[in-house]
């Protein structure tokens, strides 16, 4: 599967086509929406959040609620368009209307893609490359990662996301006895953490950071249950799953590390206190006693949880802004701000779902078959079959 977005952060809409969803998969926008208004969430977020209710258009690809295994297209509106429409439109400007439409911004901003986006393609002019380089353009990840949820559901296989860190206010580890128990506690906390203990602390170091002019970023952890064993390969480097994940994980905006399970600690550990030692028995095949790798080894998953980590860097754009130069004059000045989150990371959790799941639903396509949701249901069930039994 592939998925291509497209859109601006003030232009009309935001659109994802999907290519090589599997016919026969249940699919409504009602099951998109629900994820589009988790990523919509979480305390510290600006008020765009308020202009913004997101909801899906399912253009093509699906008939009476099942997809067709042709192409898919997701639309997202942008409310917020009525505001923009001379300073975003497409047809060229009159000379009339060019002195409604806002100063041209030449003023990078530190921690954006302002400045290196503007020396590729040649723009004076800003607006061009933040625009797209927007966070705003995970509303329709997160929406084709809702379709990857759905595909893995077919197969019994849970992601949840959640929150382990905010402003370096670390949360004990989840202790929880099923997925589904995690998602329920998360879903209710403003910054989607499982450790009630901490959550207050973690809205106050937000608003202290608004309050401040500032900003701060945190630790989310996504977690997935019933994928089969020997999903990904060990034969060719960009065939390793666990790569593949890392990749998607790093290509949310403002993420800047990843790890499974023990993760940089291992490098802490002889291997005697690292690697999970394999056991066996007749009802489950071969598990794990420990999950320190995080579900994967060689590329290829165990069959135990997969368990990854991302670390988001705290937003840059600041209400006491960094100082920057003109790209015009060579002057400095302060950075503008183009938005007001003081965090993001519950609603990045929500995104890092999204991607881990598309990730995993692609790999399980690829290997199992990819035009009908039954025969890779059929061909998935052989695999944990011959797993129990090898």
């Amino acid at each position: 599967m592939r998925y291509l977005t497209a859109g601006e952060s003030h232009g009309p809409q935001l659109t994802t086509i999907l290519e090589g969803v599997p016919a026969g998969l249940p699919l409504t926008a009602e099951g998109i929406n629900f994820d589009l208004a988790r990523r919509q969430k979480g305390h510290g977020r600006g008020r765009r959040m308020q202009i913004e209710k997101d909801q899906v258009q399912i253009l093509s690809g699906v008939r009476h609620g099942y997809t067709l295994g042709s192409p898919i297209t997701l639309v997202v509106e942008n409310k917020d368009w009525t505001h923009w429409t001379k300073i975003m439109g497409i047809e060229p400007i009159s000379n009339e209307d060019a002195e409604e439409v806002k100063r041209k911004i030449s003023r990078p901003r530190p921690g954006h893609a302002d400045l290196n986006g503007a020396i590729k393609y040649g723009h004076r002019d800003m607006r061009n490359v933040l625009e797209r380089s927007s966070a705003r353009e995970t509303t329709v990840r997160v929406a084709a990662g809702a379709v990857a949820k759905q595909i893995l559901a077919q197969f019994g296989i849970r992601v949840a996301g959640h929150v382990l860190e905010i402003g370096g206010i670390k949360a004990n580890p989840p202790q929880y006895k099923r997925l589904e128990e995690l998602q329920e506690v998360t879903e209710q906390s403003p910054v989607r953490c499982f450790d009630a203990s901490v959550e207050k602390e973690m809205m106050q170091a937000i608003d202290d950071a608004k309050r401040d002019g500032d900003s701060i970023g945190g630790v989310v952890e996504v977690i997935v249950e019933g994928m089969p064993a020997g999903v990904g390969s060990y034969v060719h480097y960009d065939r390793k799953l666990d790569a593949k994940i890392a990749g998607a994980i790093l290509s949310i905006n403002a993420f800047k590390g990843v790890e499974f399970g023990i993760g940089f600690e291992a490098a802490r550990k002889p291997g005697s206190e690292v690697h999970d030692e394999i056991i066996w028995d007749k009802e489950k095949g071969y598990t794990r006693k420990t999950n320190n790798l995080g579900g994967f080894e060689g590329g290829m998953t165990t069959g135990m949880p997969i368990v990854v980590r991302g670390v988001m860097k705290p937003i840059p754009t600041l209400y006491k802004p960094l100082k920057s130069v003109d790209i015009e004059t060579k002057e400095e000045f302060e950075a503008s701000i183009e938005r007001s989150d003081s965090c993001a990371v519950p609603a990045a959790s929500v995104v890092a779902e999204s991607v881990v799941a598309w990730e995993l639903a692609t790999a399980l396509i690829e290997q199992f078959g990819q035009d009908r949701i039954e025969l890779i249901k059929e061909n998935i069930e052989k695999m944990h079959e011959h797993a129990r039994d090898f």
